[in-house]
């Protein structure tokens, strides 16, 4: 097992920085490449850019939870629970058919909590 592990790609697990507006305060968010990959496929999904699904994330822990003490940290959490969620459709369709788009039916909130 765990030499499916060991050999993936670097790029995946390195981490980049990017500046993210939200509410027009700039901050930035060291995540790796396969977390901003993840982010921008669920942006994708839900027609909106990475930013502006980032902003919507940060809005709905805050309004939550009240707080945000560790943001980057629940980035990759929700980047987790998503990819989990496709799994799990995956595998509970028909093997004749596509995966439909795992945010279609859950807005970000839901996916986030």
């Amino acid at each position: 097992m765990c030499e499916f592990f060991v050999k993936a790609d670097p790029i995946q697990y390195e981490q980049r920085s990017r500046t993210v507006r939200i509410h027009g305060m700039l901050t930035s968010l060291r995540l790796e490449n396969m977390m901003w990959d993840t982010l921008a496929e669920m942006a994708e999904e839900e027609g909106r850019t990475t930013n502006a699904l980032i902003a919507l994330f940060h809005d709905e822990i805050l309004a939550h939870r009240g707080e945000v003490p560790n943001f980057a940290s629940f980035l990759r959490v929700t980047c987790i629970r998503y990819l989990r969620r496709r799994l799990i459709a995956a595998e509970q369709e028909p093997r004749n058919t596509s995966a439909a788009p795992v945010l279609a039916a859950v807005r970000p909130s839901a996916v986030a909590r």
